[in-house]
């Protein structure tokens, strides 16, 4: 199969299996990325993301199963692939920069040792000048110096620790990244010069981009399209500027509402009620169990503008019409 897409995943569901059921932590993801694109994936906690970039990246661990679907870059279906061709295929074509610094980097071993025993499963042979060389060029990249190589990862700031791992991350010059919360537990500077430095490289390697996180704000200045996830299933998906401008799904105006608005003073609105539990989720609209509504129907997923698709559902598409500000 021909495709122009560097990343392209399609009706991909993964199910957490456990004794009282199936827990359908993702259910019929599908989206398309071309070289170079940038996707942010938006959701509240354990609507799905983070299991996505586990599942594209094959680091899934039991209970959790890849029920269906595939995962291409290019042309290769990465869940074809044998465990040998996936782990030389992490890395160097698909990479994570992983949640969570601190808990990624080793604690008793200087950065400099980390890096290379990340790219060491790629047989790539080295020279000593031409090492350094390499080791140099990579911490220049995210904005290091080539002296942090020699630092243990309790000697760096939380927002150095990120950029050690997105040097790692993008050491082979992968076709796609994945960064799951790369900002998460950094204050908003640092998460600043983080997503500056992450899409500094991005835009180096012509890499299509994954990234996950929970901040709107965030998203807007970073990606080219936004994905929102709710209850394991991508609800709406757009260009970054029909997402804030024309926000269709209820859940997605739910999420834009709740955000401060610096031009009109007013109380913070919140959603309401809590996402359906995962386990055993009955077909149908998951958001209309939120709101006490019942839809069991299939939803379709539907095109209302160029590359504007949502979960349309007859029942509840009004719902948070009245409080969003077009």
């Amino acid at each position: 199969m021909t495709t122009s897409h560097a990343l392209s995943v399609q009706n991909l569901k993964v199910y957490y299996h456990t004794s009282g059921g199936p827990v359908k932590a993702v259910e019929g993801v599908s989206f398309n990325l071309s070289k170079g694109e940038k996707l942010g994936l938006v959701g509240e906690s354990g609507s799905g993301k983070s299991t996505i970039a586990l599942a594209l990246m094959r680091s899934h661990k039991p209970p959790a199963i890849i029920e269906e679907g595939s995962i291409n870059l290019g042309e290769t279906n990465l869940l074809d692939l044998n465990e040998e061709n996936m782990r030389k295929a992490r890395l160097s074509d698909i990479s994570m920069i992983p949640q969570g610094a601190m808990n990624s980097l080793n604690p008793v071993t200087r950065i400099r040792k980390q890096v290379l025993d990340a790219i060491s499963d790629h047989n790539l042979r080295f020279k000593k000048a031409e090492q350094e060389n390499f080791l140099k060029n990579l911490m220049e990249s995210v904005g290091l110096d080539y002296s942090v190589l020699n630092l243990f990862p309790h000697e760096l700031s939380g927002g150095m620790k990120q950029r050690v791992c997105i040097a790692i991350s993008i050491s082979l010059k992968p076709q796609v990244i994945i960064a799951d919360e790369p900002t998460s537990a950094l204050d908003v500077i640092v998460q600043r010069q983080v997503i500056e430095t992450l899409s500094k490289v991005q835009k180096e390697l012509e890499a299509a981009c994954v990234l996950i996180g929970h901040d709107m704000g965030l998203m807007a200045q970073f990606a080219d399209k936004i994905g929102i996830m709710y209850a394991g299933k991508l609800v709406e998906l757009g260009p970054v500027k029909d997402i804030f401008q024309n926000p269709t799904h209820p859940y997605t105006r739910l999420l834009i509402d709740s955000l401060p608005d610096t031009k009109e003073k007013r109380p913070l609105i919140g959603i309401p009620g809590l996402p359906p539990s995962l386990l055993n989720l009955a077909p149908g609209c998951s958001f209309c169990l939120r709101i006490n509504k019942e839809n069991k129907n299939e939803i379709p997923w539907v095109e209302i503008n160029k590359d504007h698709f949502i979960q349309k559902c007859d029942i509840c598409s009004d719902y948070g019409k009245i409080k969003t500000k077009k």
